[in-house]
């Protein structure tokens, strides 16, 4: 296993981070005992760094999962989810039900989780940078850190405003300008952070489904590879990445990207396979309905749409074959944490002033709106809403008691 260091506290992390987001299911429900036999695996074979959020209902299975040892061999990383505080209060109860969660004392890498511009002004009301300083001042959390889901402008503006120890953000191939992107990635690291990389593979999209105009341009390639071991190249080839989280929960995934871990170096793909992966991005944007790069110069939208994420899940639904799965996602991503559904568009054109690829967006949300919204953004965000609050009410009482 390669191990790469954080400037700011000297850690040396494993390139490859085990992500407890997609444990694997049985019976409709995570099967502990292959989850369990999973992450220990790949701690024997060298990761050290376990991610996880209370989001994913699953910090207690990983606690239990750290037992017989596997604690002290690994950096333990959550996430305070900012959706589900209303008080500031409850980002203390949230914290010391998550303690009791994994059965520790402290947590060695904590996030305030999915951070945009709206949530990041809502932490920034409720104190959430001072409760970070308070908790990692008690030694209850060794690195502060934030997961971001947001512009290039709000993520440069949470970077300068805290002395962060890493952050973590959306990374791969196909979104080199999206959200953080590589400017973020660089703007990050120069700053002496470190930077942990999630959906490398975009949610899977990436290594499965892969059309024939994609199977063609890799077959191009001298050295035959899968399509999941050119995408965790691609991101380990930058040396300002310090660690990648994939979301395993396939034996024979984790054996294989556990390989290419081993393997991947900074600058260690040829400028011929460089030039291939942007021949495979290309045709990918090509294949896609909108041809959204995600710059957000279109934002902010005065009617609250979020267009760049909207014609992010259009074109994922339409391109990957996947579409209830995306049609999901648009429900529970727009009708809830950024309310920003394309049907919210009032045709004011201001958008079109700056779009540098010239898209014809209005029109293109009325595509989005007809094709994405459907019975389950009617549903699902009164539904959801209702489990956050029953959630949070269950989170402070538990604290409460404690």
């Amino acid at each position: 296993m390669l191990y790469r260091k954080i400037e700011k506290n000297g850690d040396e992390l494993s390139v490859l981070g085990f992500g407890a987001m997609r444990l694997p299911t049985k019976n409709g429900r995570t099967d502990e005992k292959r989850a369990t036999e999973q992450i220990r695996y790949a701690i024997d074979h060298g990761v050290n760094y376990i991610d996880t959020a209370i989001a994913y209902m699953n910090e207690s299975l990983v606690g239990r999962v750290l037992n017989d040892g596997y604690r002290e061999k690994v950096k333990l990383a959550t996430k305070l989810p900012p959706w589900n505080v209303n008080k500031p209060e409850e980002m203390e109860n949230t914290f010391k039900v998550q303690l009791d969660n994994f059965k520790t004392d402290y947590i060695d890498y904590y996030m305030l989780h999915g951070l945009n511009s709206s949530s990041w002004n809502k932490m920034l009301e409720f104190g959430a940078l001072e409760f970070l300083t308070k908790i990692k001042a008690e030694g209850k959390i060794l690195n502060a850190g934030f997961s971001f889901h947001g512009d290039k402008d709000t993520f440069k503006e949470i970077v300068d405003a805290y002395n962060w120890d890493f952050c973590m953000i959306q990374y791969n191939y196909l979104d080199e300008e999206n959200q953080a992107g590589t400017e973020g990635l660089k703007y990050a690291a120069s700053k002496g952070l470190g930077v942990i990389v999630m959906e490398p593979f975009r949610g899977g999209n990436l290594t499965r489904n892969i059309p024939a105009e994609i199977e063609e341009l890799w077959n191009q390639s001298e050295i035959k590879r899968t399509p999941p071991e050119w995408a965790l190249r691609w991101v380990l080839n930058h040396p300002e990445v310090t660690c990648v989280i994939s979301g395993m929960n396939e034996e024979e995934h984790i054996k294989e990207n556990l390989r290419i871990a081993d393997e991947s170096l900074p600058h260690s793909l040829t400028t011929e396979e460089l030039e291939l992966i942007g021949k495979v991005k290309d045709k990918y944007r090509e294949l896609m309905k909108t041809g959204c790069t995600g710059c957000h110069y279109c934002m902010p939208c005065p009617a609250g749409v979020d267009i760049p994420r909207c014609f992010e899940l259009y074109d994922t639904a339409n391109t990957f074959g996947n579409k209830r799965y995306g049609q999901l996602q648009y429900a529970i991503g727009l009708g809830i944490i950024n309310k920003g559904y394309a049907s919210q568009c009032i045709k004011c054109g201001k958008c079109l002033e700056h779009c540098p690829q010239e898209l014809p967006i209005t029109e293109l949300l009325d595509d989005v709106s007809n094709d994405m919204e459907n019975i389950l953004t009617k549903i699902l965000p009164p539904v959801f809403k209702f489990y956050l609050s029953f959630d949070r009410m269950m989170t402070n009482r538990k604290a409460n008691k404690k």
